[in-house]
């Protein structure tokens, strides 16, 4: 096929062919609506929709119960809460004594040890003065002695006698703190979302805490747990693990949801063994830790030691909370400023260029508005469409540092006024305003009664100081000829810059600045137009320092 060279100044476009039949229609509306469906089914599945923030958590144990027992050699003993909780086993644990061996009336002086912990002997040679090793119970005094008819072992300073090595007794003699129960409080917090919960719900009362005990089925969210359902729940035996001693995990499950409709943040408990229970049986099985009763015999210090075996309960608190953030910002648990900010943020408007935007800046308000061009009402009552918060600008910010270093300027006819004159229209509130014909122009400093900015020690050294002016100038243009035939006009124009960069800082998207009719007066007597007269607000973005084109003349 020949190639013709008209072929490439040809334009094509697609061709839609609507076809009226209810079955293809059908058929194109099923699959749309089932492809949506797995869309929405898999994002609420997945909870894509919604933000997470993981549990920040404390948890304090308060264990109750009193047992008496038959110690060996010692006789009958009352046990309660100071006595079988042990000392502190870490953050998040508390241990409960459930068995011990006792070793009485142990007082510090010379003393045999026998194998395997002392070490065997045939001379004082054999003994080391001074010796400690991990097996021994005490220091080598460098003596050897007779142990038994066929065995000397060497002497040591200890506790005397040394401590028992008996196994502990079966069954546990504080097997009865099965029935003792244990109070977990449990704060929590998800700092994301600000979000603060504690197990003890706000409807629990302290009647019901007097009475309530943990069941899964029957009482799922009481606090308050009896260890013997603790270990059931962790599938042991506690008659069992009570011999030896063991680890328990409480674990506290916190899933919540906080949307609205849907929302529910309440705890779950689970139990497990934590500790390796079946391999290496012979090598350091259960828990257990030491502890002493002192006294004073005959002015002689003795103590009871205690081997206590006994199960630590540590609780462990995971969480996860999910909330749907588009639906959060937009109640009112947000600010109206929160809101407004998200929205800029996430969503880019675009406005029809027909509709011309004004930008204002009240001197008794601490936000910028933004406002339509009216046709008929004054600028001043214009209603705004949105309000932003001002930002300090650039060049006004180098400005102000030069102002530090210029001596202050002070032009005739500042005098402060909070009434408008005679000579001023019936919108001006600050008294310095002159009459304009364009609606667009009919504008004030401020939106109430009070003084003109104008008056403020800082406008005519930011705005009409002429070293300022003429500084930057030459800072965007350092060749910048300021003596040519209207040296005023480039300094009228950096005036009008450096207040809107004063006052509205960064720029609010299409909106056009436009300065109070007070300051336009200020400025054109300062710096004069000589060949003719000023043009007016020209509705267009804000100009560079050095523009030629006028805006606001």
């Amino acid at each position: 096929m020949p190639c013709n060279f008209l072929d490439l100044c040809q334009y094509e476009t697609n061709k839609l062919v609507r076809i009226k039949s209810f079955k293809l229609g059908s058929l194109k509306w099923t699959l749309n609506g089932v492809i949506l469906m797995f869309i929405c089914i898999m994002m609420v599945w997945n909870k894509e929709y919604q933000e997470y923030d993981l549990v920040v958590s404390s948890v304090t144990t308060k264990v109750k119960g009193a047992a008496l027992t038959q110690v060996p050699g010692i006789g009958e003993m009352l046990w309660d809460v100071v006595d079988y909780s042990g000392t502190s086993q870490g953050k998040n644990s508390f241990f409960v004594v459930t068995n011990v061996v006792v070793t009485k009336q142990q007082k510090q002086g010379k003393c045999l040890e026998g194998p395997p912990y002392g070490k065997l002997c045939h001379t004082d040679k054999d003994c080391e003065k001074g010796h400690w090793d991990q097996h021994s119970h005490g220091v080598q005094t460098g003596v050897c002695l007779k142990y038994d008819v066929t065995r000397k072992t060497c002497e040591v300073v200890a506790w005397c006698p040394v401590e028992n090595k008996k196994k502990p007794p079966r069954p546990a003699l504080l097997s009865s703190a099965e029935n003792f129960t244990v109070l977990i409080k449990n704060n929590i917090r998800f700092p994301a979302f600000g979000f603060i919960r504690r197990n003890i719900l706000p409807e629990m009362t302290e009647k019901y805490l007097k009475t309530c005990t943990f069941n899964r089925r029957t009482d799922p969210l009481c606090p308050i747990f009896r260890l013997g359902d603790i270990v059931q729940g962790a599938k042991e035996k506690f008659s069992e693990i009570a011999v030896e001693g063991g680890v328990i995990g409480i674990q506290i499950m916190w899933n919540c949801n906080l949307d609205r409709l849907f929302q529910r943040c309440l705890p779950t408990y689970s139990f497990r063994r934590l500790d390796e229970k079946e391999s290496n049986r012979t090598l350091y099985p259960g828990l257990s830790l030491r502890f002493a009763k002192y006294y004073r015999q005959n002015g002689v210090e003795e103590r009871m030691l205690f081997k206590a075996y006994g199960i630590r309960f540590d609780v462990m608190v995971f969480g996860k909370t999910t909330i749907f953030i588009d639906w959060l910002i937009t109640t009112s648990c947000y600010t109206k400023e929160s809101k407004q900010d998200y929205s800029e943020k996430k969503f880019e408007s675009v406005r029809d260029r027909k509709q011309d935007l004004l930008c204002v800046s009240f001197v008794d308000e601490d936000h910028v508005r933004v406002v339509k061009r009216p046709n008929k009402k004054r600028l001043q009552q214009a209603k705004p469409i949105s309000c932003h918060a001002r930002q300090d600008g650039t060049v006004s910010m180098r400005a102000l540092a030069c102002m530090v270093q210029t001596p202050s300027v002070c032009s005739p006819g500042m005098e402060l006024r909070e009434r408008p004159g005679p000579e001023c229209p019936d919108w001006c509130v600050c008294g310095h305003c002159a009459p304009c014909p364009a609606t667009q122009e009919q504008l004030c400093c401020r939106q109430s009664r009070g003084p003109c900015i104008t008056t403020s020690t800082l406008f005519p050294r930011l705005v009409l100081s002429r070293p300022i002016l003429e500084s930057a100038l030459l800072y965007r243009k350092p060749l910048l000829d300021l003596t040519k035939e209207d040296p005023t006009r480039p300094l009228r124009h950096c005036a009008y810059h450096l207040y809107v960069d004063w006052r509205f800082g960064g720029a609010q998207g299409d909106a056009c600045p436009v300065i109070p009719s007070c300051c336009v007066r200020h400025i054109r007597a300062h710096y004069p137009r000589q060949d003719g007269p000023y043009s007016g607000l020209q509705l267009t973005k804000r100009p560079p320092i050095h523009s030629d084109p006028e805006s606001q003349l």
